[in-house]
């Protein structure tokens, strides 16, 4: 007899059976993770979803899915989520599951590094700073007040995706999980602590039950089954201690971050691609970019101190989510390439010929089932690798690896790079609304603006708002307890002016500071501003105060310090002080002498934030605000400025030019769109003039916008602008610049360069609904020069030029294959290594 089911338990049954079929087994061996028992080879790529907005993240991950990537990775930033004691946000740019829902929808495999310390350039390492309030506390270590805050926030993330199901053991894309990060490298300072914190991980990892692999980046003694993994630059020569584990990369470094007053750095598409084909040559298996796209530090998330709001990476997506060509395309051909060897590379038996005793030159087979593939790899920065394989003579160009299919045809060269280069512009916008002005130059930023109020220990606005009182001088995190940048440090002092060591005297206030700004102002006149060196952010301020600035009896004494990101990196980092800490003194320039008036004990009241921020200047509506249109400073410190402007039309990203200003922070309708430092330039003599890539990277190999801003340009994402209407831009300015400079602009495509090579499919595309409007240069034979230079040779086929207008003059992108039978027969020269070079104008 069969049984009869209620339609909704019916449904409930198939719900329950469809759950349990697409749920699917993450194991690993020595080889590779392996997905329902088979070996898989892992290319993946970071996105940190604070660091985007959810508006971007689909189309970031789908360009993720077509260069190649197979997996998103990111970490989980504890003090965005929880930036006051059990008080959580997962809204906006914070929801996680959304994220990871968004990687799901692609198909592609999600790694999840919880940490939660995340390091990252991220302001306190990603550590809620009100940790360091709690009694007793030691970070990073065997203390159990911070295991357990630890364990709390943990346990939330764990138990959220559980209830998404966003496990693979529960059907979702979470094939991996981190616990810490990098701890190996400090673990050392922490002692047998150190050791018991490790365990104490691995244990709370596998409580969870999570049925995935964790894995611990830079701990090779990671204790099993916790998986170790490698991060830097080059991995190739790396390998676990543990014989049971895969050779995982967890960060490779796509370029590098940017400090306020450093260039721009550059890491090229031809050293990456070396460093990942020589990984997987070497028995490599998963291996992740480190960022795929870096994004941007909104808010006050830049840690370090002194990172930039940009947050680029020099990444093959770049901060606004374009192509970063040619690194895109090169590294795509890659994957695709690897990918398609996944099973012999991952099954096969390989065997390592090493034409030198260090390894330098060396030739690797892989076999597997009849079927073969083979890496001939050159690290040597010089000299070409030639030798005879199989009958055929190769030469290796210096730093280059060569991966070939069937160990006869080769189909890529990390040195030979195919994809377009892409010069990217700032483009003047086309707003939404009637007045659209197109073309034509945009009209002027009428601008408004108000004072931030000078607080002094008598002030009135203190009544209304929390504030703190010491009477010692305090570290800035604590407070603040990490809520803002700013930090109003007030007290007062007796004098007597009829006294004639200070009535008659020059006297001086002296102010010693751990960093990074410093403004002082004494009965509400300043006095004067300094801010510390990147390379050393304490300092000792000292500035004369005028005699009409004091009075007979008391007088006060405030200072506004501001912080530019919290520590993020180092054991103890957490320890590290900021702000002022003392000793500050007045000092009587007397004859005979000086005389010090140590004030360092005296009672300071503290008061977290600018008054105008909890009074919502920033939102650019704020009924508390004054605003005015005439008579606006110039060069004046702590001046708060308000523009409206319409939104750009298309889908090209928005930036806004804050030339001309000094330093302060930035809102978009509310929204906090970073830091900004534009007075403060870079240096003139640490660019590259030739960006060769044929050795080991270093940050300061290849580096561009030396003698300019550090960072110019701000981006205002697409989801913070209005659909329709105007949009409020508001400034913060602290050290004084003026806003007649701001402009706004969009970032696409200006122009295209490619230097293809033989027998490659190829793409040219523009950006945005732009169209090909011009081929300044085409040419297929040997064509010499690079972009903006290149230049005929007498092997040239005549008709290049005009098969590449007509096929892209006009279109978006145009495809064609880098071969005679398309450009004409060479008649006049022979070489197995004909080019096309082509420069086209979108």
């Amino acid at each position: 007899m069969r049984a009869m089911f209620p339609s909704s338990a019916l449904v409930l049954i198939l719900i329950t059976l469809g759950s349990v079929c697409f749920a699917f087994d993450v194991t690993y061996d020595n080889r590779a993770i392996k997905i329902d028992g088979e070996r898989k080879l892992i290319i993946s790529g970071s996105i940190h979803y604070p660091r985007s907005t959810p508006q971007m993240w689909p189309s970031l991950i789908k360009n993720a899915k077509a260069g190649g990537l197979n997996a998103i990775e990111t970490y989980v930033f504890w003090n965005a989520h929880e930036p006051v004691q059990r008080q959580y946000d997962f809204s906006g740019r914070l929801d996680l599951v959304r994220f990871i829902q968004d990687i799901q929808r692609q198909n592609l495999y999600a790694i999840l590094r919880i940490g939660p310390y995340v390091c990252a350039e991220w302001s306190f390492g990603g550590f809620p700073v009100w940790l360091k309030s709690l009694p007793g506390i030691e970070l990073r270590t065997n203390n159990d007040v911070y295991k357990n805050e630890m364990r709390i926030f943990t346990t939330l993330i764990v138990n959220m995706l559980k209830k998404h199901r966003l496990f693979a053991s529960q059907g979702g894309p979470v094939i991996l999980a981190q616990i810490e990060n990098e701890y190996g490298n400090v673990e050392w300072a922490y002692g047998d602590a150190g050791w018991k914190y490790v365990e104490w991980c691995k244990d709370t990892a596998l409580g969870y039950k999570l049925d995935i692999p964790w894995i611990m980046c830079q701990q090779d003694n990671a204790p099993s089954p916790m998986i170790s993994a490698c991060n830097g630059w080059y991995c190739d020569q790396w390998n676990p201690k543990s014989n049971s584990t895969p050779k995982i990369w967890t960060e490779n470094w796509t370029g590098w971050f940017k400090d306020w007053g450093s260039a721009d750095p550059h890491r090229t598409a031809e050293d990456l691609a070396f460093s990942v084909a020589r990984f997987y040559q070497l028995g490599g298996s998963l291996q992740n970019y480190y960022m795929y796209h870096g994004g941007t530090n909104f808010g006050e998330s830049a840690g370090g101190p002194y990172i930039t709001t940009s947050y680029d990476y020099d990444a093959p997506l770049d901060e606004y989510g374009n192509l970063n060509q040619p690194k895109w395309g090169h590294l795509k051909e890659l994957h695709l390439v690897l990918r398609s060897m996944e099973k012999i590379l991952l099954y096969g038996d390989r065997v390592d010929n090493n034409h030198d005793k260090w390894g330098t030159r060396s030739v690797t087979v892989y076999s597997y089932r009849g079927q073969r593939a083979c890496f001939f790899s050159n690290a040597d920065t010089s000299q070409v690798f030639t030798f005879d394989f199989e009958g055929v003579t190769y030469h290796i160009p210096p730093w280059t690896t060569t991966i070939l299919e069937g160990c006869y045809k080769e189909v890529y060269s990390t040195s030979k790079v195919n994809a377009q280069t892409s010069i990217m512009i700032k483009a003047d916008p086309e707003p939404e609304g009637e007045d659209d002005y197109g073309s034509e130059e945009a009209p002027p930023l009428e601008w408004q603006w108000t004072t931030e109020s000078v607080m002094n220990v008598d002030h009135q606005g203190l009544l209304a708002g929390t504030h703190l009182a010491s009477n010692k001088l305090l570290d800035q995190k604590i407070a603040t307890n990490g809520t803002s940048d700013h930090l109003w440090v007030l007290t007062s002092f007796d004098i007597n002016m009829k006294d004639p060591v200070w009535g008659k005297s020059k006297i001086v206030l002296q102010v010693k500071t751990e960093g990074h700004v410093l403004h002082a102002y004494v009965n509400g006149f300043h006095i004067g501003t300094q801010y510390g060196e990147t390379s050393h952010f304490s300092f000792v301020f000292e500035r004369a105060i005028k005699a009409n600035f004091l009075k007979d009896g008391k007088n006060y004494l405030s200072f506004l310090s501001s912080t530019v990101g919290y520590p993020n990196y180092g054991d103890h980092f957490d320890t590290w002080n900021v702000g002022i800490l003392g000793p500050v003194k007045l000092i009587a320039k007397a004859f005979g002498g000086d005389v010090k008036k140590d004030i360092s004990s005296s009672q300071w009241i503290y008061k977290t934030g600018l008054q105008g921020a909890q009074l919502g200047f920033q939102s650019g509506n704020s009924r508390h605000a004054r605003w005015q249109v005439n008579r606006r400073p110039s060069n004046k410190e702590l001046v708060w400025y308000k523009t409206t402007f319409p939104t750009p039309l298309g889908t090209d990203p928005v930036v806004v030019d804050l030339q001309g200003l000094g330093k302060g922070a930035a809102w978009v309708n509310g929204y906090h769109i970073g830091r900004y430092w534009a007075s403060v330039n870079s240096p003139e003599d640490k660019c590259s003039i030739d960006c060769n890539y044929a050795h080991s990277y270093h940050p300061e190999d290849c580096n561009t916008n030396c003698g300019k801003p550090t960072q110019r340009w701000y981006h205002i994402p697409r989801d913070f602008l209005r659909n329709d209407g105007e949009n409020d831009l508001v400034l913060f300015e602290e050290l004084g610049g003026t806003p007649e400079l701001v402009k706004f602009k969009t970032v696409t495509v200006g122009s295209v360069c490619l230097h293809a090579y033989n027998h490659q499919t190829v793409t040219l595309s523009c950006q945005g609904g732009r169209r090909f409007s011009d081929i300044k240069f085409a040419s297929f034979g040997l064509p010499e020069g690079g972009c903006s230079h290149f230049r005929n040779t007498r092997c040239h086929a005549p008709r290049t030029r005009q098969i590449i207008e007509d096929a892209c003059i006009g279109q978006k992108s145009c495809t064609f294959d880098v071969s005679q039978e398309t450009f004409g027969v060479l008649e006049d020269c022979k070489s197995q290594d004909y080019r096309l070079a082509v420069e086209a104008v979108c």
